[in-house]
């Protein structure tokens, strides 16, 4: 009923923004080949697959395009971003419709609240004022060019958005705004319910008793805001020249990303003549290139295990819930009304009000079920690391320009990547593992000084939360001289390794990059020695025994990670069928019978794959389960087997089965269906069978949910996990690099390259990136496209 008056008002919003862009400059509008002035053109040109070589004489110009492209294929994602970063979530799709932020989905009124309270324009300006020119000319590039997109094309959007009213120009604080979602997606953003809730307690409930922590709770909700075993991951692999066929570094990427949200990745290759050529992905409305190559480098990133926040228990004021102590004073907390418009019963808008309260260590917030809460006694607030973080853009130019991996680690010197370890190999054959992510300078000495009350302490082994003792003013961050941003640590201070015959990372920290390489003196803020990514076990294993095989290829990397080897079912399974003849009822007869024929692999073809993947998702759970508990001696091969000598594990794990076939079998689907009838893309209704396996298992090609669920009539459908997997070698050319982006380029259904790679990455299909002048042109699809820049 209301479409045509909300298309026009789009079309006259849009009409304006193109009349203006005429009247600065009318060949600047103009798609035709002469019509560019030479320092302002852009060319886009489209080779297999979708993906842009997008050529430009200065990094606006270059961003320009890269926007233009983006919105090509992403156009109303990105519009729906904007939604957010505008804090209109609510007064447009509803107050109660479940949005994403960062990389967690709650109600949009409460992403509205937390962007109007979190979001200080003065601040990301003055934080931006402080980048680059070229970062700077990146950001008003991007900007220029998604609204020269929607100038060009406002009757033509795709479905999902056309004649939207929500679809509206970019400003420059919105793409700043979109930055520091991103920045702050591992902090404060996924306490963002946390930091609302945290209000003054009432009377009654500032003197009720504190409840005892169960820390296995407490640790099972942090999982639930993704900040405990984060389902975001990776792996990466570097080979030096002792190992590789070609003396040559190579290099496995293999990043584990959500497949829908502004955290997909998109292929671009990017070329400023005589400055950047760089080639590989970047994440939504990033601009440059973060995993990728250029023609003498190749590098990938990895979420590692370094602390982005702290917490900070405070001591409160008798009789004053709102006042704290440090050091004996006195200091008031500082209230803040904060605003959202919310549809009202009626649907009129409603200006919603809320407090939001700060203290020196930043917001305060509340986690009920990890014993963070506001009592008459004790608050809690939360000190985020990167929060105002700009710097990633500058990284990432120093990254494009890197002609070595020794360039690359003097790239990370202003702390710029925000919560991602480096892999790397070069053309000369060195390999390179760095985590010079943002971390809080906190030494073993100072948790120890700073401890915190017992319950709370007790929460960093238990749920990976760090807190400090706010009550004392010398448990702020260390502010080294050596740290171009006070209170993180500096690049001199965190872990790096530089080797010729090769290192990894599938997300446990920096102490299993490789058997011989040792570390000292590193914050435990940044790692341990703790191992609990099963796929850390798998690439330990996997890599010792391909290079068994001898010197290493390209394709020796890819098959052995598309071999998918399920780590765990190696790990259980055998004494599972060895009890086998115990099984106590039809239905875990039936599951043994379905596990005895699988070969224990995650490809399309595998029968029992899913049986033991809802078997595991329970059994994993049950407290000492394994025969051989983990040893630090020896992390590879334990915890391993099963402990079915003990009648009270062994009724668990026959119960887990039971379960894994009940399931399986009220979903719909037998106990010997193959792998790939069951697990298919939860982006698409395309029947697109997709082999590899879920964190928990330890198959090294990770796939699973972002909200993980058992089985159900529709299967498994999955909807992140490897995304964008290239691997990179060096000729006497230049790079030589094959490469699949899981999903493809586009969220428009109606696109040809919505699920186009998705297709080859069933097949196990790798294909050739053009990098080359003369590759780009032999691969060229359709005319280039000529803009220029007004």
């Amino acid at each position: 009923m209301h479409e045509p008056s909300t298309h026009r008002g789009l079309s006259m919003a849009l009409t304006t923004l193109a009349a203006a862009c005429t009247a600065l400059f009318l060949a600047g509008c103009a798609s035709q080949p002469g019509a560019a002035r030479a320092d302002r053109g852009v060319t886009i040109e489209r080779t297999t697959y979708g993906i842009p070589h997008i050529t430009a004489n200065d990094p606006e110009s270059l961003a320009y395009g890269v926007a233009y492209a983006y919105a090509q294929d992403n156009v109303c994602m990105t519009a729906d971003q904007l939604v957010t970063a505008r804090g209109q979530r609510s007064s447009t799709f509803g107050a109660q419709t479940i949005g994403l932020l960062g990389r967690r989905y709650i109600p949009n009124a409460q992403i509205d609240l937390f962007v109007a309270a979190h979001m200080d324009d003065a601040m990301l300006e003055r934080a931006w004022a402080k980048t680059s020119a070229e970062t700077q000319a990146l950001a008003r590039g991007y900007v220029a060019g998604y609204n020269r997109f929607l100038a060009d094309n406002a009757a033509t959007l795709p479905d999902a958005c056309r004649g939207k009213p929500w679809v509206q120009p970019m400003t420059l604080a919105q793409y700043r705004r979109m930055a520091e979602v991103v920045a702050v997606q591992a902090g404060i953003a996924a306490l963002a319910d946390g930091m609302l809730g945290a209000q003054p307690p009432a009377a009654k409930a500032a003197q009720a008793p504190a409840s005892a922590v169960n820390l296995a709770d407490a640790a099972q909700a942090l999982r639930d805001v993704g900040l405990l075993d984060s389902p975001l991951g990776s792996n990466a692999w570097a080979f030096g020249k002792d190992v590789t066929a070609n003396g040559s570094g190579m290099l496995l990427g293999n990043p584990h990303f959500p497949w829908s949200g502004p955290n997909r990745f998109y292929e671009m290759h990017l070329t400023i003549p005589g400055q950047i050529d760089v080639m590989g992905v970047g994440i939504g409305t990033y601009p440059m290139v973060s995993i990728g190559f250029n023609k003498d480098v190749a590098w990938s990133h990895t979420v590692s295990t370094g602390k982005r926040f702290t917490f900070y228990e405070l001591m409160l004021a008798e009789g004053d819930p709102t006042t704290y102590l440090v050091d004996g004073k006195p200091e008031k907390m500082t209230a803040r009304q904060v605003s959202a418009q919310i549809p009202g019963p009626d649907g009129k808008l409603q200006t919603q009000e809320h407090t939001v309260w700060s203290t020196r260590w930043g917001p305060l917030v509340v986690v009920p079920r990890a014993g963070l809460t506001w009592n008459a006694k004790t608050a809690y607030a939360l000190r985020d690391a990167n929060t105002g973080n700009t710097r990633m853009m500058d990284a990432a130019l120093a990254f494009a320009r890197a002609r070595s991996v020794q360039d690359l680690h003097k790239a990370h010197a202003n702390l710029g990547l925000p919560w991602v370890n480096t892999l790397a190999a070069d053309r000369s054959g060195q390999a390179m593992y760095a985590d010079v992510s943002v971390v809080p300078d906190v030494d073993a000495a100072q948790l120890a000084r700073c401890a915190p009350s017992q319950p709370a302490a007790a929460l960093r082994a238990a749920a990976g939360l760090v807190v400090l003792n706010g009550s004392r003013a010398d448990c702020d961050w260390r502010r080294d001289s050596a740290s171009p941003v006070p209170g993180l640590i500096p690049i001199g201070r965190m872990p790096v390794a530089f080797r010729t015959d090769w290192v990894h990372n599938s997300n446990d920290s920096f102490v299993y990059t490789h058997p011989g390489q040792k570390f000292d003196g590193i914050s435990p803020l940044v790692g341990d020695a703790s191992l609990t990514r099963p796929r850390t076990r798998a690439g330990l294993a996997e890599i010792p025994e391909m290079l068994g095989r001898g010197k290493v290829t390209l394709q020796a990397i890819q098959g052995q990670l598309f071999e998918n080897r399920n780590f765990m079912a190696q790990v259980v399974v055998p004494d599972l069928l060895a009890a086998c003849d115990k099984a106590p009822t039809a239905e875990s007869r039936d599951g043994c019978a379905a596990l005895k024929g699988w070969d224990r692999r995650n490809n399309v073809d595998a029968r029992g794959a899913h049986v033991f993947r809802e078997f595991w998702r329970a059994a994993r759970n049950i407290p000492g389960v394994h025969r051989v508990p983990f040893d630090a001696q020896q992390p590879v091969a334990t915890p391993a087997g099963l402990k079915m000598e003990d009648a009270a594990t062994a009724a668990k794990v026959w119960e887990a089965l039971d379960g894994a076939v009940k399931a399986i079998r009220t979903s719909g689907y037998t106990l010997d269906a193959t792998l790939g009838s069951v697990q298919r893309p939860a982006i698409t209704e395309e029947a697109i069978a997709l082999h590899g396996g879920e964190e928990f298992e330890g198959v090294l090609n990770n796939l699973g949910r972002q909200e993980p669920a058992p089985i159900n009539k529709a299967g498994l459908r999955i909807d992140y996990g490897t995304s964008y997997v290239q691997t990179v070698t060096f000729d006497a050319k230049g790079p030589v690099a094959q490469a699949i982006l899981t999903y493809g380029q586009s969220t428009n259904p109606a696109s040809p390259h919505a699920n186009d790679q998705m297709r080859e990455f069933s097949a196990k299909r790798w294909h050739t990136l053009p990098f080359h002048r003369d590759d780009v042109v032999k691969a060229r699809v359709g005319e280039p496209l000529r803009l220029v820049r007004p």
